[in-house]
Order: structure tokens, then C-alpha cells, then sequence
């Protein structure tokens, strides 16, 4: 299967390195000129273009759409006319809806992805909205890329603002608990190179027992507060600072409320 990435910003860069690491399929890029992704397509070893005239001739099965969202609907207008009908569109463009893209692509299959930047491990969250008439076959197709590179859930394109805010913010504000959490390892005597590999293994752990046992967080939270024991005590501290409630402001802030 050939895909081409469109746009290769952070998001872009992510997820050819998780497509690179499935070895699954042939990959290629289109970017205005930029040293720095000549030497990613040098060092993936993949097919590099710079205008969408020349998309055309890598023939792609499948377009990943990674554009700044401000010139999203532009460059899809100019693929409209280079690129073939079967070729299905995958739009990771934030705030740009499907019937926007549908103006532009008459007659193409798109689909509408909210991804996160562990897909470059193979270890994303991808939010996924489906058009109602899309057909089995395509929806086979895109699932085997998705799939590729992480967790893949369906809902309704309204839903996926907040599927960004929480499988794309969340990284970084899990990123600021494990960096406190690493500061505070270190006070207490571990060198900072093991406390982060300690922090990381067990972010690690608890999202992967959560993911896999379907279990609620606050039951999983249960199974390790004994009573009157250490974990209880921090549990008391956390609450005591306001910890929940500034998540849930985290996550009201970045969804955009005031």
C-alpha cells in the first residue's frame, strides 16, 4: 500500500516514523523546501516532493493530510485535480470538517483523524470519524494504517475537538507529572537518568493495565490504597492541592473555555 504524507510538521514527522516502523508500506512526502525534512526523508528513506503537482506521480493509495489548518482546504483543492478518485483522503487537520473537505474533493473517500504524537511509536491515540457512506472496503484500508500506528477509536466527528484535547494535550500535562514526579525521585536520592526510566515504566504500566482490564481508574486506584498505608497518604496529599480539579481545568482550558 503507497501513502503519502502531506505536511511534514511534528505531526507529519510522527506519523511516517510510526509508518516506517510497521514496515508495512511504501512511503512518501510532500513539503515546501526544508533542510530538516530532506534529511528525515534521507534518513527514512522515503520518496520527498515539494509541490502537489508532483503527488501525482507517486500514485498514493492513500493521502494523510497533516497541514497547518489555516491552508488545509487549499492544498486540498489543488490535490483534487492530481490525484486519482480511489485515492483516499485521511485529514489530520485539526478544526476542518469533512464537508469542508468534501467541497474541495468532490467524489473522494475522506476520513477525519484527531492522532497524538505517540503515534511515532506505534503508540497513539487516534480519534477517527467515518462519512455514514463510506464502504467496507475503505474502511478495511484506512483501519489497517490506523491500526499501525496505535489505538484507534470511532466516534462522531463533533466528538473529536475533545478526543484532541485529551489524546493530544494529555501527553503534555502527563509530561509535567512525570517531570515533578521525577524531580521529587531525585530529592529523595535516585539519579535523574533512573528516575525518569522508573516514572516512564510505570506511566507505562498503569495506562496499559487501564487500556487492557477496562477497569474504571478509581477501581484500579482501589486495588493499590491499603488501608492506612503510604499510597492512601499521598492520595490525601493530592487531593488536599487541588490535583483532580486541575486536570479538569487543564483539559475545560485547552477545549477552549474561558
Amino acid at each position: 500500500m503507497k501513502i503519502t504524507v502531506i505536511g511534514v510538521g511534528n505531526m507529519g514527522s510522527a506519523i511516517i516514523k510510526g509508518l516506517n516502523n510497521s514496515a508495512k508500506f511504501t512511503i512518501s512526502a510532500m513539503n515546501p523546501v526544508n533542510p530538516r525534512v530532506a534529511k528525515l526523508a534521507q534518513e527514512l528513506n522515503f520518496h520527498l516532493v515539494n509541490t502537489t503537482a508532483e503527488v501525482a506521480s507517486l500514485k498514493p493509495d492513500i493521502i494523510i493530510l497533516t497541514t497547518p489548518a489555516p491552508v488545509t482546504v487549499a492544498v486540498a483543492k489543488e490535490l483534487a485535480t492530481a490525484i486519482d478518485n480511489k485515492a483516499i483522503i485521511i485529514s489530520a487537520a485539526a478544526g476542518i470538517s469533512h464537508q469542508e473537505l468534501a467541497k474541495v474533493l468532490p467524489n473522494k473517500t475522506i476520513a477525519n483523524i484527531i492522532p497524538n504524537t505517540p503515534v511515532e511509536v506505534n503508540a497513539g491515540t487516534i480519534g477517527l470519524a467515518l462519512p455514514t457512506d463510506i464502504t467496507a472496503e475503505a474502511t478495511t484500508t484506512i483501519l489497517t494504517v490506523l491500526n499501525s500506528l496505535g489505538d484507534v477509536i470511532e466516534l462522531p466527528e463533533d466528538k473529536l475537538d475533545i478526543i484532541g484535547v485529551i489524546g493530544g494535550c494529555g501527553p503534555a500535562f502527563v509530561d509535567v507529572m512525570m517531570d515533578a514526579m521525577s524531580d521529587a525521585a531525585v530529592k529523595h536520592g535516585l539519579d535523574r537518568q533512573t528516575a525518569y526510566q522508573v516514572v516512564a515504566s510505570m506511566v507505562k504500566g498503569t495506562g496499559t493495565l487501564a487500556y487492557d482490564s477496562k477497569l474504571a481508574p478509581a477501581l484500579l486506584r482501589d486495588q493499590v490504597t491499603s488501608p492506612g498505608g503510604t499510597t492512601i497518604k499521598g492520595v490525601e496529599a493530592l487531593e488536599k492541592h487541588g490535583f483532580r480539579y486541575a486536570i479538569i481545568d487543564a483539559v475545560n482550558k485547552a477545549n477552549g473555555e474561558q
